[in-house]
């Protein structure tokens, strides 16, 4: 690639820019000019877009930086070449086996689970062979709808805005009580600024809660109230705010109605059973759901859980795009509340480990100048609002 003469491309960026200074770089280390100033225009994604589409005959790209006093700088690096096309076979293999995945985690086995692992296994087995597992289908369609809208949410706004992204790999997850560990698209081109970022981000958990919803009063239409027993090895689903009041709605009562408060109040007793899973309201009336709404309840779950504002969640994309590199701040915060909660439900320690090996790091778009306008600044505090009432403190209370 021929790099043009800096007296050119510094006539191209004061189009937009002010320049104090300017510091040649190396392009062979991906830097071909530093420019530090001040954009001409508040219209910074205009301005973006102008430089943008000047220096784009050169293959050239323009990245767009803030400094701490105010100030602002131009980085001018060599366009990185297109993505390759991928071969979706991959997609296809890994969607195909968590649909088997996932119907095993939602079928009626044909005999109950002994204790042993090997005989866990021989149950799982005369499951497939006997053709039980097809009775796992309405499990399966509820729970891969959600997911297909939550992962195809974020692929289409990719596409929207132009951004390389894959089709979604699902991640089959045998003997768990989902069946899968989601899925996952992932960016193979850096978005333009931070409202293309939030709008990708925010697209996912939006699209899957919209199915979600739907799926979970259904699935409650079709479950039925019994009484919680004593039984080694059984569960209960957790509970968050959108899930109490899923329930209160079809049945007109808190679920688990406990048979006892233990001498606290109501209230007392609910906010410290939200919060910790205990005490098990054993001989209390609770909801024994159907397989459709168990999928819906998975499907608050899993949006919570992107909604986490660390990283490269979907909800580190809607925290960067509302506060910029000070989004770095909730980690911390965040780390220490998985470890806490952790006590009362420990897969909340696998997720603090997911939060380290995620970071700090957030996706860093080209203009990190141009901020969220008004209308994607009130649709982040409407989803951080859902993540409130998404979020389980205790997804499981295991007996």
């Amino acid at each position: 690639m021929t790099i043009p003469d800096t007296s050119i491309l510094t006539g191209l960026v004061e189009r937009v820019f002010k320049i104090q200074d300017v510091t040649s770089g190396d392009p062979g280390k991906g830097l071909i000019a530093r420019y530090r100033g001040q954009l001409l225009s508040e219209d910074t994604e205009a301005a973006y877009d102008q430089l943008a589409s000047a220096l784009k005959p050169h293959r050239i790209l323009p990245y767009f930086r803030s400094e701490p006093g105010g100030g602002h700088v131009i980085l001018l690096v060599p366009q990185p070449p297109a993505p390759r096309p991928l071969r979706i076979s991959t997609n296809i293999i890994l969607f195909v086996l968590t649909v088997f995945s996932v119907m095993l985690a939602g079928a009626e086995p044909s005999r109950p689970f002994p204790a042993d692992t090997w005989g866990q296994l021989q149950v799982i087995l005369e499951t497939i062979l006997t053709g039980k597992i097809l009775t796992g289908w309405p499990f399966a369609l509820s729970l891969l709808s959600i997911l297909l809208a939550h992962e195809f949410g974020h692929y289409l706004m990719s596409r929207y805005h132009k951004t390389a992204a894959t089709l979604p790999y699902f991640i089959p997850f045998p003997l768990s009580p989902l069946g899968t560990m989601g899925a996952a698209i992932l960016m193979r081109e850096t978005p333009k600024n931070k409202r293309i970022l939030f709008d990708i981000g925010v697209a996912g958990p939006l699209a899957g809660i919209v199915v979600a919803i739907p799926v979970l009063f259904i699935g409650l239409r079709m479950s039925a109230l019994g009484t919680i027993q004593s039984t080694p090895g059984f569960s209960l689903e957790g509970n968050s705010l959108l899930y109490l009041f899923a329930k209160y709605l079809v049945f007109g009562k808190l679920l688990p109605a406990p048979a006892t408060t233990h001498g606290l109040s109501l209230g007392l007793y609910w906010l410290r059973y939200f919060f910790t899973g205990h005490p098990i309201p054993f001989g209390g009336t609770d909801v024994f759901i159907h397989p459709v709404a168990f999928a819906g309840w998975a499907g608050l779950l899993v949006t919570a859980l992107n909604l986490l504002p660390v990283g490269t969640l979907d909800g580190g994309h809607l925290v960067y795009g509302l506060f910029g590199e000070k989004a770095a701040k909730a980690y911390p915060f965040a780390l220490g509340a998985m470890l806490v909660l952790g006590i009362f439900w420990s897969g909340w320690w696998l997720w603090a480990l997911i939060l380290v090996w995620l970071g700090r790091v957030h996706a860093q778009p080209l203009d990190q100048i141009t901020p969220l306008d008004l209308p994607r600044r009130v649709l982040a505090l409407v989803t951080l609002v859902l993540f409130v009432l998404v979020f389980s403190p205790v997804p499981f209370v295991v007996f």
